[in-house]
């Protein structure tokens, strides 16, 4: 039986962290893999998350299952960092799920289940897995235009002609902040002109929202997607709490829906059974240990307070390396760089200058001039900026 099965295309980041992990040089910098890291390359276990873990290890008695949907202390924390402390919970559905990642498929496996002719609309460019899954799923997806290349910032004009064409029921994705691979967020007008979109057309938003935080703090990350909330009777959000918790290999995400109250209950029962029918009680250690920093004063005041210290470091880096190509360039071309937000932006470099960059200095980066500004530190920002200058990007 297994003879038959075809080799799958290997992943491109994994792949490129594999090279990089075999080249020798000393020097080499990692701008690929989608990791935060601190600026002597580590991805640090927060604070108060190992506050959080010393208290658990000694209050918790047993390992059982827990809710089928997950804890409701859980559902409540996520639900009031995301949509503020007056969400609508009579409104509201809410998932423990594995990761974001695992918040986005059942996101799409929910809507699937409520409307199996619905088209998913997806930004052009997005998160690759995205559209990985949707292809696995056989999911009819379309993309919008999102970015302008030549500008290095939202083509916002062109997303809204593309977007004209959503029908009722169809499902439009939406990075809440810090868009990946991009780094180009739609500003809160532009936001407000998408909701009066999907709004007339019948669409319903689902708003990915992976990075928290990490952008322009954490009531500002979560503008846009508050505004959708609020506007929209039927919304859909994935939350994750990898990056501004820090937990990767926790695999803590949590799916919200948002419909009328009558429907509230059914929603509620539909998540469950299909955390049932995948991989029945989503991991508890993680949503455990964000809950405690949540609702623990003390707990979230320093968590927040290194999550700031995270979002300002990579802030910094931006500017410095906006400067340092400045200088270089003797032209403002790369200040895009300095207004983008979050962990990525995208260079704007072919696939020869990205490859010119990795032979010629030891710089890795996705083929599609993807970096990862938290790869990088004050040291290393120069080499950057001088491989990006001698590639001619």
């Amino acid at each position: 039986m297994f003879n038959s099965l075809k080799a799958q295309a290997p992943d491109k980041i994994l792949a490129l962290m594999g090279q990089y992990r075999a080249d020798p040089r000393p020097e080499k910098v990692d701008l690929g893999v989608g990791v935060y890291k601190n600026a002597d390359g580590l991805t640090p276990v927060m604070r108060a998350i190992k506050t959080a873990e010393k208290q658990l290890w000694e209050a918790e008695t047993s390992k059982s299952y827990t809710a089928l949907a997950g804890e409701p202390a859980f559902h409540a924390a996520m639900a009031e960092m995301v949509l503020g402390a007056d969400y609508p919970a009579d409104r509201l559905a809410c998932l423990a799920t594995v990761g974001g990642t695992g918040a986005c498929r059942q996101a799409f496996e929910l809507a699937r289940m409520a409307n199996p002719d619905m088209t998913v609309w997806v930004s052009n460019p997005t998160w690759p897995n995205h559209l990985s899954i949707l292809a696995f799923m056989k999911q009819e997806y379309k993309l919008y235009r999102y970015f302008d290349n030549d500008a290095r910032a939202v083509a916002f004009d062109t997303m809204m002609e593309d977007l004209q064409a959503v029908k009722a029921g169809d499902v439009v994705l939406l990075h809440g902040c810090c868009h990946n691979p991009t780094g180009a967020n739609l500003t809160l007008e532009q936001w407000g002109a998408v909701a009066d979109l999907l709004e007339a057309k019948g669409a319903v938003p689902m708003i990915d929202l992976a990075y928290q935080g990490f952008g322009d703090g954490l009531e500002d990350d979560a503008a846009g997607t508050r505004l959708i909330a609020s506007r929209l009777p039927e919304v859909m959000i994935a939350a994750s709490c990898s990056k501004n918790f820090g937990i990767y290999r926790e695999r803590t995400g949590c799916l919200m829906v948002l419909s009328d109250a009558a429907s509230k209950d059914v929603t509620q029962g539909t998540l469950a059974y299909l955390n049932r029918q995948n991989y029945s009680f989503a991991p508890d250690h993680g949503a455990r240990l964000v809950t405690m920093v949540l609702t623990d004063a003390t707990l979230k005041a320093d968590w927040m307070a290194e999550l700031e210290e995270v979002r300002n470091g990579m802030l910094g880096l931006r500017e410095q390396l906006a400067a340092e190509l400045r200088q270089l360039s003797n032209s403002d071309r790369f200040d895009f760089l300095a207004r983008h937000r979050g962990m990525f932006s995208r260079l704007g470099a072919s696939p020869e200058a990205v490859e010119k960059m990795r032979v010629d200095n030891a710089i890795y980066m996705v083929g599609d001039s993807r970096l990862n500004i938290a790869g990088l530190n004050t040291k290393t920002v120069p080499l950057l900026a001088r491989a990006i200058i001698d590639a001619g990007v």
